[in-house]
């Protein structure tokens, strides 16, 4: 049965694709959002399908090309780093020039929480752009 690792639990819900579940890093310095398959016992690539492979590779897709249409970030970083976290989860981070650890990693760098408010509307933002629909 699918679960999620107690470190993707404490992130927000953002909406379910296909395969994967979407969830969103409270940071307000960069729009990052996190696409994890419905699938138990996955802990990296190789433990998909080809097919499943693919989905996720669409899903992928069509994550960086939501978050880039919403936030017009200089760079979109993608990445798989499952060390702490061993549960597969793709990071899809939008980059700005002056964002507060351009030009390095986001990685250990102090997270800036979002108002409330500003993380419903950020929320409901990434919910439309990946369902294809316009903003309310």
């Amino acid at each position: 049965m699918f679960e999620l690792h107690p470190a993707l639990k404490k992130k927000d819900f953002v909406c379910d694709l296909d395969l994967c579940t979407v969830l969103l890093e409270d940071n307000a310095a960069y729009p990052w959002i996190f696409l994890v398959p419905k699938l138990p016992g996955i802990h990296s690539m190789r433990d998909l399908t080809h097919e499943q492979r693919l989905c996720l590779m669409t899903e992928i897709e069509k994550a960086e090309t939501a978050m880039a249409a919403l936030f017009h970030p200089v760079q979109t970083n993608v990445a798989m780093i499952g060390n702490l976290t061993p549960q597969l989860h793709v990071h899809v981070i939008c980059r700005f020039e002056n964002d507060p650890a351009w030009p390095g990693t986001v990685w250990g760098e102090n997270a800036v929480p979002y108002a409330p408010e500003v993380k419903k509307e950020i929320i409901s933002q990434i919910q439309h752009a990946l369902k294809g629909e316009p903003n309310v």
